[in-house]
Parts: structure tokens; C-alpha cells; sequence
């Protein structure tokens, strides 16, 4: 792809172009978080909304609970993968457009999930349209998992490599020493997402939690979930190119790999 094709690429296409990479590389999300949701949000037989599903790295650990679940994923080719990763699931219905647009008609649900998404949804229409399509005392849950480098050596050295690039925004632009203790503190400007909601009005009973984890990737691994993010898929290909192979020599010269923090931020609240 050339740089011009690059200048005007939706989030959706840079995501679709690299649908099975995303989905082979891409970590999921903890249990802890799917059973946290499922605790507050007391669904009973009532069936579940996923916005933005992917190729379902949330979506399958809330289908093997057995709920009924529909995923609205806006590109078609992240909805094929979709499809085949929870063609398992019967319950499962993959209906492919944006949020936006999408048609529920007299559907409501009891929960409304949204998996490291809610950001590239319309801010100012985003709390409307969950609102509507959510049962009185239905329940959101918006949640994110962003990485860090526990090496401090290692995070300089890369984020030396992203400089050269003009790589901004990786999965290892942060040390672990730049996570606070509350979710949505990720030493960045990420606006969590809970003054909007109390703003809003509409929504009680809000809570937060933060889920942490240490995961080893080897070089190939890691390179493959980079390989699937945005800020390298926008990149021309030549450049990105070289900034993958900068990036494995120096994973392989620090041990073949990289320890990450992974952060699970879950935030949730009820429909009044």
C-alpha cells in the first residue's frame, strides 16, 4: 500500500486490511474482567450488544458463557473472522456495519459491551445511542488493555527506534513506571471515560476496575501484534518494514524478547 493510500485510511480499513494478523496477534482480554462484567451486569436470559467485535478476542470468552450476543463490527473482513471464531456459539448473531448506522429496531439489551473501541465512536452521539438501545437498568461496560515495557533500558532503546520512524502512540511507547494505580491512569491524555458519563446524566451506579498482568512475547510474537496496530499499518510499507526489523535486533539482542505489563481498565455503569 502506498503512502498515498495511507493519507485517508478509516480506523476501520486499517484494522480490516489485517484482519487474521490483528487476530493472531492480538492479546485478549482477562477473565477476571468478563466475570467482573457479567457479576454487575445480573443479565439473566436477556441477551448482550457487543460494539466494534473485531474478530472477537472479546467476544468469545462472553459467548462460552452462553449468552446471547449480538456483534455489530463495521469492516467485513474482521466480521469474517468474527464469524469463524464464534461459529461454536450458537447464540452468536454478527451483523456488519458501524454503530452509528446500525439498525437495532425493537431489540434492547442488558448489556452493552465495547472492547478498546469506544474512543473511535461518534463523542457526540456515542452516550445516546447506547442509552436507546439498552433495557431500563441495562449495563455498560467499556473497557481497554493497554501495554507498558517493564525493562526501562529496553522502552529507551525503542522508543529511540519510534523517534527515527515517526512511530508515536505503540504498544511500548510507556514504561510500567508510567501506569498510576487507577484505571485510565496510563501516563498519557486517555479521557477515561467516567466524567462524560456522569455528565450525561443518564447512567448510575458507576465503577472502576484495573486488572494487571506480566506476559513474555518473543521477538516473532511481538512483532506480529505491531505488525496489527494502527500506528504501523498507516506507516508506507517500506518504512514500516525497516522499523520492524530495527525493532528485532534489538529484542534479540536483549534475550529474544519482551516482558510487557498488560493493563485490563474496565469502567461500567446502569441505565436509569
Amino acid at each position: 500500500m502506498s503512502s498515498a493510500d495511507h493519507a485517508d485510511i478509516s480506523p476501520a480499513r486499517v484494522f480490516g486490511e489485517a484482519a487474521e494478523l490483528y487476530d493472531a496477534a492480538r492479546p485478549g482480554y482477562a477473565d477476571a474482567l468478563v466475570a467482573e462484567v457479567l457479576a454487575y451486569a445480573r443479565l439473566g436470559d436477556r441477551p448482550a450488544l457487543e460494539v466494534g467485535a473485531g474478530t472477537g478476542k472479546a467476544t468469545v470468552p462472553f459467548a462460552a458463557q452462553g449468552i446471547p450476543l449480538v456483534c455489530v463490527e463495521p469492516d467485513p473482513r474482521m466480521a469474517e473472522v468474527l464469524r469463524r471464531n464464534t461459529e461454536r456459539y450458537p447464540g452468536v448473531r454478527v451483523e456488519v456495519g458501524g454503530f452509528e448506522e446500525w439498525q437495532p429496531g425493537s431489540r434492547r439489551f442488558g448489556l452493552l459491551f465495547a472492547a478498546t473501541c469506544w474512543h473511535w465512536l461518534d463523542r457526540a452521539r456515542r452516550w445516546d445511542l447506547a442509552h436507546t438501545v439498552l433495557d431500563p437498568g441495562g449495563s455498560l461496560a467499556l473497557f481497554w488493555n493497554p501495554h507498558s515495557v517493564l525493562d526501562t533500558g529496553l522502552h529507551a532503546g525503542l522508543a529511540e527506534i519510534d523517534r527515527r520512524h515517526g512511530i508515536e502512540d505503540s504498544p511500548h511507547s510507556e514504561p510500567s513506571s508510567a501506569y498510576g494505580d487507577r484505571p485510565g491512569d496510563w501516563g498519557d491524555d486517555f479521557d477515561w471515560p467516567e466524567t462524560e458519563c456522569r455528565r450525561d446524566g443518564r447512567f448510575t451506579d458507576l465503577r472502576s476496575f484495573r486488572f494487571r498482568q506480566e506476559v513474555r512475547y518473543g521477538t516473532e510474537r511481538y512483532l506480529s501484534h505491531l505488525a496489527s496496530v494502527s500506528t504501523y499499518r498507516v506507516l508506507p510499507d517500506d518504512r514500516r518494514e525497516q522499523a520492524l526489523a530495527d525493532t528485532a535486533r534489538l529484542l534479540d539482542a536483549h534475550g529474544g524478547g519482551i516482558d510487557m505489563l498488560h493493563v485490563s481498565d474496565l469502567f461500567l455503569a446502569r441505565a436509569g
